[in-house]
């Protein structure tokens, strides 16, 4: 039978299962959560590796054979690669362990990096050495390709393996310290937390750690701890996220 006009037609009540159903799927729906990762220095000597296998297939391509004792090695002719892959290894080593703060500090670096580059594009390394008394820099190919291989092969077990073995995870209105292999853990109450974004060192945060920095977080009320998460990749999209998680309340 048709409604009356101006009558609202009623609809019948939900029933149980449907109800137990709707219950299932919201709680089947994964709580958001933001996992933020602290990677050890090991992060930023990528560029020893990468410079390295650069030089084992430039030595590779255009090395000339010499006889050592047995057997008869690669040489590249030039010292240009054996001095800028000494460059790359000092320059990773000091940026690594001795904070570089300020622009022009920054920019001494970068262009002490292009004369680097400018004087091996000219030929001119081999002129260079030849005034400090002929002290030429030649490594063998086995030299490029064994001693880059061991700096990858722990640069990956560092930052991909190592560092993923504890993180903490930020969920609304929580932060916690969680540990892959069930160590004990630590929470704090994620309300009115204050977070810092530390980038002290320009050359390695931006132009070694692609945007890393070291995140503080500062708890509020009893527990005042201040949690610092150092070298946490893509720092800025990081906190963006972790502020939204905590301005956004836990479900009641």
């Amino acid at each position: 039978m048709a409604a009356a006009p101006g009558e609202s037609e009623r609809l019948p009540p939900a029933s149980a299962e449907s109800v137990a159903a709707q219950r299932a799927a919201t709680a089947a729906v994964p709580e958001p959560e933001v996992r933020v990762y602290a990677h050890s220095r090991m992060l930023y000597w990528w560029p020893v590796w990468v410079c390295g296998y650069t030089m084992t297939l430039l030595t590779h391509l255009y090395g000339e054979p010499h006889q050592i004792g047995a057997a008869r090695e690669l040489f590249h002719p030039s010292s240009n690669l054996g001095v800028i892959f000494l460059l790359t290894v000092m320059l990773v080593i000091v940026v690594t362990n001795v904070t570089v703060r300020g622009l022009a500090s920054v920019v001494a670096i970068l262009s002490l990096c292009l004369v680097a580059l400018l004087l091996a594009y000219f030929h001119k390394w081999d002129t260079v050495l030849d005034w400090l008394g002929q002290r030429k820099i030649h490594l063998n190919l086995g030299a490029y390709f064994w001693f880059s291989t061991l700096i990858f092969a722990f640069w990956v077990v560092s930052v991909l393996i190592f560092d993923h073995l504890s993180y903490w995870r930020i969920t609304p209105g929580q932060v916690t310290r969680e540990n892959v292999f069930g160590a004990s853990s630590k929470s704090y109450d994620a309300n009115n937390m204050v977070l810092e974004q530390l980038r002290s060192d320009l050359f390695r945060h931006w132009f070694l750690g692609f945007g890393s920095g070291d995140l503080q977080i500062h708890p509020f009320g009893a527990q005042q701890d201040v949690i610092l998460v150092p070298n946490v990749l893509f720092l800025g999209s990081k906190v963006r996220r972790i502020e939204h998680m905590i301005a956004t309340e836990p479900d009641r």
